[in-house]
Order: structure tokens, then C-alpha cells, then sequence
């Protein structure tokens, strides 16, 4: 079952060892960055941290701060609800290759398939906790539950500047994350639009920088479906809704990441995975709808008649700054939040970094999609040096010449494989996830003249190497054993391994 909140999810982390507690205060701008990266960089993603002082602006923030929460392989997948992210992608690969029952047992396993399904679509509530606190910014607040205390949430924490009036922008504990951010930012923002034509919802992440305590940027990339969906608005010139959760089940936070193909709703997939219905209510000054069980909800709308107002720098992904570009403002018309509400963030920059784990996860769960189009691939594999989508390792069992350049112009054209720069195919017999093994059959069986092939395609608005912004050029690299017919006229060497014997002989008399 999922996570009734964030703070659920946190103890959980805290009970498996997985949490470290971080008790002094600390300063959203840059401390808790500094902390953050440091965690990150350890093997194996090191642990989750709960800061129980945030201070912003001097402040003592009533909410901490949950930084690093699926940075790792075994939260990622306590997430999930699973023993491992494998077994969940184990569970969605089998639905997929659902057929139709040819017995008695097959009917009932093809049954119990059908019933997790039923918790896939989210439902309709009147009230959640997400609205246990409201502030309205164009009107009086509907409820007069004071703004809790810190001493209500976290103990002890004795500092008379603890209270706050109200939330805005300003007084939540978003984080200021490098030197040259142009300001803070919200970092896992899970943004609800809908399509005006036909009512379809879209959950996606798009990074949050605060202005004042009632703007934002709102930085949609030009791919991304929520800039579609803003397009549209533009071209009416109709005020566009927007409604902004933070927190919640984690598992909201992978569907929003998650490559979902246009037009799918995210909350559908956390529905499947979590095993219970999305619960969601409808904003307060808004028609949107978000998940009952959020933290924070950031609701308002974006002008289409207004400028366009510069948006960063801010230390991305890339391991660089993104620096300024243009892009909407996003106006705040109500805050409201859980009374006991966690502050989730996240930090980016040179890798490791926890988004490695997150967009490991997604592509272990979407590899069974990837087989459908494409049977002979057996793995597939971003490394964290490769920041996502900059490299790509594709292992594929090959039977007949250029199959490999079939896997590279086909990935290039899947949803975000298109921003993937350099693709690299090996046989069926290497771990993808073993980069040094990958770069051995790459030096070692590759021609660079022969086995290369260079195309253009979109890019990543946030890649700065590029001539022109969201456009460039991509390379892949065949490193498979080639066969007759792909320009090798000479015998194919074997690979150098010791005798299968001999190895178990020597295993059994000198192992440990």
C-alpha cells in the first residue's frame, strides 16, 4: 500500500536505518546543499537526511527539510513499495506481456492482474489533509487553524522567531542550492496542468524559482507537455490554471518524472505502483486537482498576455549553470499545507547525484516498453557520469547485420531518448551497468570510421555545448561483434576466458 504522507515515508526511512537526523540549524542557502552533496557522494548514495532546523533568512523554519530520500537503490525502491526496483519492473513487465488464459490458473493470475489495476485510477475526495492549513492570497483564508508552531511539529526547538504568520514564497524553507542560483528554488515540484482542448491532465517536473512571495518562474522546457499544454493557452490568450504539490507519497514524485508517453496520466501509474487509488481534491482557487495526502499545494495560474520574465541561473543536472532564458511567470493565488507537513527537496549538479537513482529506476520500469518495440534488447543502462540522457549503453542479442544502428535510430526516436547524445550497443554478454566492462568492448571492438554514425536530432534545452539551444548533434557507436555484411572481411577473434574447470578447480581449493 503507499504513503499516507511524506512523513510517513521518512519514518519508514528512519526505521530501516536508511534516515540520519540532522539537529543543529542550518541555512537553506547553501548549508544544506553542502551537506546534501557531500551524502550524495558517498557510496552507494549514503543516506537520507531530515534537517529538523531549517533556517531561512534567519528564521527558523516550522517544517524540515527531507533531502537525498531516493538516493539510493534500496529507498528508491522503498518508494516504489518494493523489495526492489527490479521486482516492481518485474511486476509491470508481466502485465505488459499479459495474454489471453488458456486455464484455470492463468485465469486467476490474469484476475489478480486486473484487480491491481483497479487501484490505477485516482478518485475524486471532498477534503484532504493538504488543505488542513489554507491561506488565500486574493481573499481571507477559509479556516482559522493558526500556522503550527514548530514545538507542534519537531521538539525541542526553542527560538522565539519560530512563528510565522502566514506561508508565501518567502517563509517556506525552499533551498538557495549553489553560488550563482539566481535565487531559490523549489526542486521537486510536481506541477498539474490540463490540455484545453481535451481535459487531459499532465504531472511533471519543472524546476520552481521564487521571485517574490507571490511569482515564480516557470520553467517548462519546450519538449516538456506542459509547455504544449501552455502553447495552447498562449495562442487563445486565456488565463492558464496551474497547481503545484510538493510532498505527499514519494511515489508521486517518480510518476512525474517518469516517461510517460503524452497524454497518460501520472497519477494512473502511482495509482498501479502504490496499489491504491490516488485520492485527489480539487484546489481551492482553481479547477485542478491534486493528491489529498500532499504536503504543500502552491495554487495560481499563468498570464499568457504578460512578458516573459528570465528565469535562472540555477547549477543544473549537466554538472553546470543553465544560464538566464525567458520563460512564464507563474502568479501565486493560495497556499495550504498539512499541519505537520516535511519539506521535500532535492539538490543537482556534478554527479552522483539522487536524480541518478530516480532515472535508474525509471528506465529498469519502462525496459519492458522498450522490449516491445524492440525484442533483441536485453538492457539498458544511463550512467551517472552521463547525466540522464548524455550516454546511453544498450546491450542487444544481434542476429543480422546493422541491428544495432536499427536500436539507435529506433531509441532516438522514443520520447525523451531523443535528447540522448552518444548511444553505445554492445552485445548481449555485457553488463551495461558495468561502465569499465562497456568501455572495454567499445575500444576494443569499435573501427571509429566504421562503427560510428553521426545524426542531428532535438536536444536538451539545458545543454549548454550545443551551437543552438534544444537542437544539436548525436553520435552512436556499434561495438558489437560484427558479422558478414557490416564491411569486416577477417575472421572474429574470441574473446580471451579461462576454462570453465579449471576455474571451479581453483575456486574450490584456494576460495576462503
Amino acid at each position: 500500500m503507499g504513503f499516507d504522507s511524506f512523513r510517513d515515508f521518512v519514518h519508514k526511512l528512519d526505521s530501516a536505518g536508511e534516515l540520519i537526523r540532522v539537529t543543529q540549524p542550518v541555512a537553506t542557502e547553501l548549508e544544506i546543499t553542502e551537506l546534501a552533496d557531500r551524502e550524495m557522494k558517498k557510496p552507494g548514495g549514503g543516506k537520507a537526511l531530515l534537517i529538523e532546523k531549517p533556517v531561512v533568512n534567519g528564521v527558523l523554519s516550522p517544517f524540515p527539510v527531507a533531502i537525498n530520500t531516493l538516493g539510493s537503490h534500496k529507498r528508491m525502491a522503498m518508494s516504489l513499495g518494493a523489495t526492489s526496483v527490479d521486482a516492481a519492473a518485474a511486476e509491470l513487465g508481466s502485465l505488459m506481456k499479459a495474454k489471453p488464459p488458456t486455464s484455470l490458473r492463468e485465469t486467476m493470475k490474469l484476475l489478480g492482474q486486473a484487480m491491481d489495476l483497479r487501484h490505477a485510477k485516482p478518485k475524486l475526495v471532498k477534503d484532504g489533509p493538504c488543505k488542513e492549513v489554507i491561506h488565500k492570497f486574493d481573499a481571507p483564508p477559509t479556516r482559522t487553524e493558526p500556522w503550527p508552531k514548530a514545538a507542534d511539529i519537531l521538539s525541542p526547538i526553542r527560538n522565539p522567531q519560530s512563528a510565522i504568520a502566514s506561508p508565501t514564497l518567502l517563509n517556506l524553507p525552499i533551498l538557495k542550492c549553489w553560488p550563482l542560483d539566481g535565487g531559490r528554488f523549489i526542486t521537486l515540484p510536481c506541477v498539474v496542468t490540463h490540455d484545453p482542448d481535451t481535459g487531459e491532465r499532465n504531472v511533471g517536473m519543472y524546476r520552481i524559482q521564487i521571485y517574490d512571495e507571490r511569482t515564480t518562474g516557470m520553467h517548462w522546457q519546450l519538449q516538456k507537455v506542459g509547455a504544449r499544454h501552455g502553447r495552447r493557452y498562449y495562442e487563445t490568450g486565456t488565463r492558464m490554471p496551474v497547481a503545484i504539490f510538493i510532498g505527499g507519497d514519494p511515489v508521486f514524485t517518480f510518476a512525474a518524472t517518469a516517461p510517460l508517453p503524452d497524454g497518460i496520466d501520472e497519477f494512473l501509474l502511482a495509482g498501479y505502483l502504490r496499489k491504491q487509488s490516488v485520492e485527489l481534491v480539487k484546489c481551492e482557487t482553481n479547477d485542478l486537482e491534486v493528491p489529498a495526502n500532499a504536503d504543500f499545494v502552491i495554487e495560481g495560474y499563468v498570464d499568457p498576455t504578460e512578458p516573459l520574465r528570465d528565469e535562472g541561473p540555477f547549477g543544473d543536472h549537466t554538472g553546470y549553470y543553465t544560464l538566464p532564458e525567458p520563460y512564464p511567470v507563474f502568479h501565486v493565488t493560495a497556499i495550504t499545507h498539512r499541519k505537520d507537513a516535511i519539506y521535500p527537496a532535492t539538490i543537482v549538479g556534478m554527479p552522483p547525484m539522487e536524480d541518478f537513482y530516480i532515472g535508474g529506476a525509471s528506465v529498469k520500469l519502462f525496459l519492458p516498453i522498450f522490449k516491445l518495440n524492440f525484442p533483441e534488447i536485453m538492457d539498458i543502462a544511463l550512467p551517472a557520469e552521463g547525466v540522464f540522457h548524455n550516454l546511453v549503453f544498450v546491450s542487444i542479442k544481434k542476429t543480422y547485420p546493422m541491428q544495432a544502428y536499427k536500436i539507435m535510430h529506433g531509441l532516438w526516436g522514443m520520447g525523451q531518448m531523443m535528447f540522448s547524445k552518444y548511444i553505445v550497443v554492445v552485445d548481449d554478454d555485457v553488463d551495461v551497468h558495468n561502465t569499465r566492462e562497456v568501455l572495454f568492448r567499445l575500444c576494443a571492438n569499435t573501427d571509429p570510421q566504421r562503427d560510428s554514425l553521426f545524426t542531428k536530432g532535438p536536444s536538451d534545452v539545458l545543454d549548454h555545448a550545443t551551437s543552438e539551444i534544444s537542437s544539436g548533434s548525436k553520435l552512436g557507436m556499434d561495438a558489437t561483434k560484427k558479422l558478414p555484411g557490416e564491411g569486416f572481411k577477417r575472421p572474429w577473434p574470441p574473446l580471451i576466458k579461462m576454462d570453465a574447470a579449471v576455474k571451479a578447480k581453483m575456486e574450490a581449493l584456494f576460495s576462503p
